[in-house]
This record gives structure tokens, C-alpha cells and sequence, in this order.
């Protein structure tokens, strides 16, 4: 199973979302992201087998009553792998100096779960991000980030976490479905 560990916004924060992309969609052929697809990743596992989900759901659980419930927002962009040959565009998260150290903790814990279970994690550096779009063409991006420089969403009080399975190709438009097959609690 290909799963990821990762954060859903609260509603009004996917609608501000969509409200600030929707006039400007039409700008440029990408493949935009459905709305019930924003997340921000915090750890990506290619391969899981049924067998390692419980041991991961009880690391994942004491990874989750290890922290404390944070504060996050969306603001500005940025683009993988750079501006000038994009292929990912995505809304930053905005981090206050609580944020700032408790994301990036429980982004580790997330990842190191997987890892003491056996389990590949996948992925450089960590980045938060809510990815709103991909080319599968390089593209400049210079104009999507002055755009996005403009964005800014509600914040949200971050309470929980969630283990998402991705089915390939069984969404809309043959893009990914995500079941979340186990939340857990922060703090």
C-alpha cells in the first residue's frame, strides 16, 4: 500500500483555498488539486504491507501523545524543484515560533515511525507544503509565486494526524483517492 502520514485543514481553510485559485485556474494548463485532496504531508511511505499497519498505528499514536496541539496557516508559495523548471506549485505553511518547532518535531516523529517499523519513508528534506497544482512539463513559476504572494488563509489549531492509503488512479480524472485508515490525537 502506498500511504502517507499528513495533516487535513479544517474547511474554511480549503475554501479560502479555492476561492483565492479559482478565478485564476484557467491561467495555465496544470493539474490542479481537488480540494478534498489538501493535506500537508508529514512523512510519505511507498510501500507498507497489511501486516506492519498495527505496529505503525501504535507509533504513530505515541508519536501523536508526545506533542501538543499547534497553531498553523497557509501563506505565499513556492514551487519543487525551483521557480524556473516547476513542476509542483504549493501554498506555504505559515508557522508562528510555537509552530515553527512543533511541526518540524512531529514531521520527524511521523517520519521515524515508519522507519522503527521496518518501513521506507521517502522524500528529502522536510518542507511543509499543501501542493495546489503539478505540470508534468517543467514550467517558470515566477508569475504563480507574485500571484500567491497574495494569499494568505484563516489559521487552524492542529489537534490531530492522520495515516492516508493512496489508491493510484481511482480518483476523479484517474488521479489519486485517499482513505484515512487511522487519526490520531496530539497531545
Amino acid at each position: 500500500m502506498r500511504m502517507f502520514v499528513g495533516i487535513y485543514p479544517p474547511l474554511e481553510v480549503v475554501e479560502a483555498v479555492e476561492d483565492f485559485l479559482e478565478p485564476r485556474r484557467d491561467a495555465q494548463p496544470l493539474r490542479w488539486s481537488r480540494p478534498e485532496a489538501f493535506h500537508v504531508t508529514l512523512a510519505f511511505c511507498p510501500q507498507v504491507p497489511e501486516h506492519a499497519l498495527d505496529d505503525l498505528g501504535e507509533r504513530l499514536t505515541e508519536v501523536g501523545a508526545r506533542h501538543t496541539p499547534f497553531t498553523v496557516g497557509l501563506r505565499g508559495g513556492g514551487t519543487f524543484p525551483d521557480p524556473d523548471h516547476a513542476k509542483l506549485l504549493y501554498a506555504a505553511v505559515d508557522l508562528d515560533a510555537t509552530a515553527a518547532s512543533a511541526l518540524p518535531s512531529l514531521a520527524q516523529g511521523a517520519r521515524h515511525a515508519p522507519v522503527a517499523s521496518g518501513l521506507e519513508v521517502a522524500g528529502g528534506p522536510y518542507r511543509p507544503h499543501l501542493t495546489l497544482a503539478r505540470s508534468g512539463r517543467p514550467f517558470s513559476a515566477m508569475r504563480w509565486l507574485r500571484v500567491l504572494e497574495a494569499f494568505s488563509s484563516p489559521t487552524w489549531r492542529v489537534e490531530e494526524f492522520h495515516l492516508v492509503q493512496s489508491h493510484l488512479g481511482e480518483g476523479t480524472g484517474r488521479r489519486s483517492r485517499y482513505e484515512i485508515i487511522q487519526t490520531f490525537p496530539i497531545g
